[in-house]
Formats: C-alpha cells, structure tokens, sequence
C-alpha cells in the first residue's frame, strides 16, 4: 500500500514537472528569457570578399577568424553592391524593392523618386528583424551605421531598436563629427532618434563597440536576451585609422595591386573557399603597377596601408565586445551574423573634379598624414579590384565582386564548426535564419492584423545543424537590380547585366560554382537555358515593380545632382536674404560713391 501511494504521488510529481516545464517553455518565448539565444549582427561597410584573413586576406583579423572557426563560413553568399538596399534586406527578410530601397536616395534618378518602391528609405510595410525580436521579449539595440533614413519616423526607435546610436547617411568621418563629402551639409547622428554629439576621444570602431556595451550591460539585470546590431563604418571612404595600426603594414604592399590579387586568390583556393583552377578577369579600371613611378607606387602602396590598418582596427574592437561578453558569462548563449554590407569601393573621389575641389578645402592626401584625423584616403578600383579577388567588378555593379562578401555564422546549437559551405544563399535569408533559431515562428503577409510584405528568405538553420546541403533549390530563381545593374541566380548558374563604365549592357550567363571570376560567358553554349533565366528575370522584375534606368544614366553624376539639390541649393536659398542684403549694401554704397565724385567734379557757380 505504502509503495503505491510512493508510485502514485511519483507519477504526479512528473505530470507537475513536465507541465511546469511546458509552462517555462512556453514563458521563455513569450518574454524572452535565457532559452533563447543573444544575436549579434557585425556589418562591415565596403570589405571585399577576400578582406577577411579566414577568407584569404593578408590583413590580420583574428578575433573574426575565432568566429569563422567556431562557425561555418559561407563562400557563396550574396548581397546588394550597395549599403542601403543591403541592410533594408538584412533587417527585413524583404526584397529592396519591396521594402522602400529600390535605389539609395544619393543615386536614385529624379524619375523613379516616390514611385512604388522607391522611396529611398525602409518603408513601413516592411517589418525589422528588430521589431519581431522585441515583440518576443528581447532587449533589441543599434550602433553606428544606419542609413534607412534620417526623418523622425525613420529612425530606429520607430523600427524596433530600444536603444540606438547611429550614423544616419551613407557615411561620416571616422575621427570626427562632420561629413565626408559634400552630399551632406553635416554629420547626422542620432541617439533614442534624438540629435547628438559625439565624445572627445571618438574613433568610429571603437566608439560603436563602445556604445554597444554599454547599452548591454544597462539591461544585463533583468536576463532578457538581446539583439545587438553593431554597424561598423570602416573601410568605408574616408578610409583612416590609429597609426599604431599603420605601421604595422609597412612595405607589405610593395608589389602592387595585381600581386596581391594573385596572392589573395591562390590563398583562398588552399582554403576551399574557391576551385583551384579559378580564372580572374583583368578590370579595365585596374592600372598597370610597372608603369607608376617609384613616387606613385610608395603613395598608392601606402594608401592599401591605411585600409588594411582599418580593417584590423575594426577586428580589434569586436575582439573588445567578444571578450566582454566572454567576461559577463553571455559568449556562450550567443550567436553571431559577420557579413559586408557590398563588394569594395572602387571610386577615387580625387579623380571627381567637384569632389576633388571640395577635398581640398577640407581635407589633406599628405602622404605622412594619411590615415589621420583631417585626412583623407580612399583605395581607387585597382586596389578595389584586388579586395574583391578573385571576383569580378567590385561595390556599386552586379558582378561577383559587387555581390559576392564574407559571411561568418557562429553560435548556433549544434552546428557544424570551422567549415566551409559553398551553396548559394543570400542576404535576405538572414532574418527567417535568426527567428529561427530564436523559435519565432516568421510572419507571412500579415504582423499584428497589418497587412505587411512578406518574407522572401530561407532559413539557414538545417544547413548550419548539418541536416540539408542547400539553402535554395536548384530551380529556385532569385534576382537583383539596383541602378540598372541585374542579376538572376538559379542553382550554379547566374544571368549578369551590367552598365557602362564596367559593363556593355548586355545580358550573359556564368557557372559562378566553378567559375566564380566570371571569365567564360556561356550563353553560346547554353541557349536554352539563357533565355529561360531572362525569362525569370523579367519575371521577377515585373513583380517587383522595377523600373527602367533613364538614358545616360551614371550613379556618380546622379550622386553629384543629389548634393545640387539637397545641399547646394538649400543652403543658396538659406543665404538668398543676406546675398540679397549684401546686394543692396554694395549697390547703395555705389550710387553713393558715384554721387559724391559726381559732387566734386562739378565746378561751382561764380
């Protein structure tokens, strides 16, 4: 009898157990407890596919390469050639057409602002990875590069972010609070959507990690998870950094653009993250290195310096916030998401004469000054071409070096570790990856009884845990276009358009599997199914409302019409009463000298 009553009240005690535990369970996803992981998203601006050291680099970035080693890196992973109509896709799941960021309103021609899609900044209908966290109980925060928009309602409290410090525009000084080209009258940054200012002591890496941890630790209290989103703006232009970073890439780039992209290539294909036998196509923006003068080839080599110390000056910063992390007990339970915003920035603002002139006005290329705070650096396309090796083209065109970035993925439960997946996946496959793994289940067409854009994306997580080889099936077609530069990737193969100065116009067809530097067009051999990619192409063109590029079309003239209109012209009329004054000053202090002379030259009257 006593052993019965033993067993009953053992059985009992299970069934209260087991439902305490469901009960937990089911607590834990709806407030966000510890059974759900931190996420960490580090967005670099501008790296090129092989500016990683776990993906080729020579440039020393150990703190990402731990990531990569306790994670899976993904050497087919595509994105925008752009920042805005990347991070719209990596925040919302949602194609940028969809999502307001047809085109980034610094390049966006006057004929498509305010049609559909192409607003220039994250539209409403489109719902953050951000808001989906903090709905379900995560802590949710944003440092540094935002550019999604800079009104009121465009800021990140208004997108799900708790906590924001951000950089509103494509870029700013990264020693100082002012712009870095005049498409912008000032720096705009903002904290809690509110103007601020920043610290004395300010260098843009290590100020975003700075401000990330203390948003951290404020709310580390209460046990909640947290969304971090850390968006670094190194190595966009300006390209500066510490000198104690400089010095240590002295004389390594000696040889010149085209030995490193050699070099970079051979090192990536001993890693696996290329085929071996990987051709590279030479740009025609890329200069001939024997031909420089000894002059020439210091300062370039010199300017490669500065960008390496960049990059490793943002890896020593999130070596800071890691081991923080490690240091409160959070590494663990953390997942992190490494990626670059686009393939590496080829423009030279000093080849630009208007930019040139405003340069020189605020800036200095000394060469014992580049790097520094009140100089400017930027790596030109040769050096561009040689970030992006082996890849083709680089940011701002459709080409694998656009495209094509680093991806690192660490922190998952029970993923495979230190390896390398080389199946397609892309941008937008980032958000349904994190919900889930935080157990979220993604909405569809519809968020809190709003009709919403849907998710385009495929969650990563059975390829991460080992259980699938593909994110996308061989037949699903996925396609791109911003500014008139178009993609279409479907299994291996990828149809490829891209405008003038880099491209003819013209669509082709590569195998980027086997031939990812884009050397051997195949629409001769292939016929077949080079029309049906086009097909697919105008397919998802015509569902996704993207328009025509005007003729004659060039991102860097329609940049330099965006500064006439948002800054030269505002700040003419600003000063249009004081011109006018002025005027008037002058004009009446003429007549007046003019009477006066006219006074004493006439003789008086006897």
């Amino acid at each position: 009898m006593e052993q019965r009553v033993k067993n009953k009240i053992s059985v009992v005690c299970r069934i209260t157990l087991l439902i305490f535990s469901v009960g937990m369970f089911s607590f834990s996803h709806a407030t966000g407890t510890k059974a759900q992981p931190n996420i960490v998203i580090l967005v670099a601006d501008d790296w090129g596919f092989s500016d990683v050291g776990a993906f080729g680099s020579e440039i020393a970035t150990p703190n990402i390469d731990n990531l990569a080693k306790q994670g899976l890196k993904f050497s087919n992973f595509h994105v925008a050639a752009s920042c805005s109509p990347t991070r719209a896709m990596l925040l919302t799941g949602v194609d940028n057409h969809r999502n307001g960021m047809g085109n980034m309103p610094e390049t966006m021609p006057f004929e498509h602002q305010g049609k559909p899609g192409y607003k220039g900044t994250l539209n409403d209908d489109a719902v953050t990875l951000a808001t989906m966290l903090k709905d379900n109980g995560y802590h949710t925060y944003i440092t540094g590069k935002w550019h999604l928009g800079k009104e009121p309602g465009e800021l990140p409290p208004q997108r799900g972010f708790e906590r924001s410090f951000i950089q509103a525009d494509s870029g700013s000084d990264n020693w100082e609070n002012r712009p870095y080209i005049f498409l912008y009258d000032k720096a705009y940054w903002f904290e809690q959507g509110k103007p601020a200012t920043l610290p004395e002591d300010y260098y843009s890496s290590k100020f975003i990690v700075d401000k990330a941890i203390d948003y951290i630790a404020t709310d580390k209290k209460n046990g909640k998870p947290f969304f971090a989103y850390l968006g670094f703006q190194a190595n966009h232009i300006p390209v500066q950094a510490p000198r104690s970073f400089i010095d240590k890439y002295q004389g390594v780039y000696k040889d010149g653009w085209t030995a490193l992209r050699t070099a970079r290539r051979n090192r990536a294909a001993e890693m696996g993250l290329i085929p071996k036998d990987t051709e590279m196509v030479t740009m025609a923006s890329t200069a001939n290195w024997d031909t420089l003068s000894p002059e020439q080839k210091k300062y370039d080599a010199r300017r490669m310096e500065v960008y390496a110390a960049m990059a490793e000056a943002m890896d020593y910063h999130v070596g800071r916030f890691v081991e923080h992390l490690k240091q409160t007990g959070e590494f663990d339970n953390t997942v992190f998401v490494f990626l670059s915003d686009n393939g590496a920035e080829p423009t030279d603002p000093y080849k630009i004469l208007s930019v040139k002139l405003w340069l020189y006005m605020n800036y200095t290329n000394d060469f014992d000054r580049l790097g520094d705070k009140g100089a400017y650096d930027a790596i030109g396309p040769s050096w561009a071409s040689a970030a992006a090796s082996p890849l083709s083209t680089y940011k701002f065109f459709a080409g694998e070096g656009g495209l094509r970035t680093p991806l690192i993925i660490s922190g998952v439960p029970n993923m495979k570790k230190d390896q390398i997946s080389s199946t397609f996946a892309h941008v937008t496959d980032i958000v349904p990856t994190l919900l889930d793994i935080a157990g979220i289940k993604p909405h569809d067409d519809h968020y809190q009884g709003k009709t919403v854009e849907p998710m385009v994306g495929n969650s990563m997580l059975p390829l991460l845990q080992g259980k699938s080889m593909r994110v996308h099936s061989a037949d699903q077609a996925i396609g791109y276009e911003l500014s008139g530069n178009a993609a279409l990737f479907k299994g291996d193969y990828k149809l490829l358009k891209n405008l003038g100065p880099v491209g003819d116009s013209q669509w082709h067809l590569y195998n980027i599997a086997n031939d990812p530097g884009e050397v051997h067009d195949l629409q001769q051999g292939m016929p077949q199914l080079f029309q049906s990619m086009k097909n697919d192409y105008d397919n998802y063109a015509r569902a996704n409302h993207v328009l025509p590029m005007p003729a004659g079309y060039n991102y860097i003239t329609q940049g330099q019409l965006y500064a006439v209109h948002h800054v030269l012209i505002p700040k003419l009329k600003a000063s249009l009463p004081k011109i006018l004054f002025g005027l008037f000053v002058l004009i009446s202090g003429l007549f007046l000298i003019r009477r006066r002379k006219r006074n004493t030259t006439i003789p008086k009257k006897s």
